[in-house]
């Protein structure tokens, strides 16, 4: 980055939304706790490539990414915004990434790229979120020691 959070927040007097692609931690101006955000892939590719893969797109598309982007910003909650930061919590990525992939399969289904969501026809966008979240790999593996 060009700046750490640190001299974002003190050069702008605590008024700088700040987001980089590389992690900070948390800077106190003034009293007041700012949480950098970290702008990489970390939020939209996933949550478009798991969209499309799981809908079946024949192509991702600009209007994909929007919608991605629109989604991703729904999750971000005023405490969020609050803590000076312009993402929604990563302890929630793979409930942003279930929602963001629902969006990106609408939009598929709604560019006539695809047929349906994971082989269904007809769902609405909160069934979409459902299904998604329930076929997401978890890492979970067998203690043998």
């Amino acid at each position: 980055s060009e700046c750490t959070a640190e001299q974002a927040y003190q050069w702008s007097g605590g008024r700088a939304i700040f987001a980089s692609g590389s992690p900070f931690g948390p800077v106190t101006i003034n009293g007041k706790i700012h949480v950098p955000g970290q702008g990489n892939n970390m939020y939209i590719f996933p949550g478009v490539g798991y969209g499309a893969v799981m809908c079946r797109s024949k192509s991702v598309t600009d209007s994909m990414f929007y919608a991605a982007a629109k989604e991703l910003s729904l999750q971000v909650s005023r405490e969020d915004l609050d803590n000076g930061s312009v993402y929604p919590d990563l302890r929630n990525i793979r409930d942003i990434t279930a929602k963001i992939a629902a969006g990106v399969c609408k939009v598929a289904i709604e560019e006539g790229l695809s047929s349906g969501c994971c082989g269904r026809r007809g769902c609405d966008l909160d069934e979409m979120v459902a299904v998604l979240a329930g076929k997401m790999w978890w890492p979970q593996y067998e203690d043998y020691v």
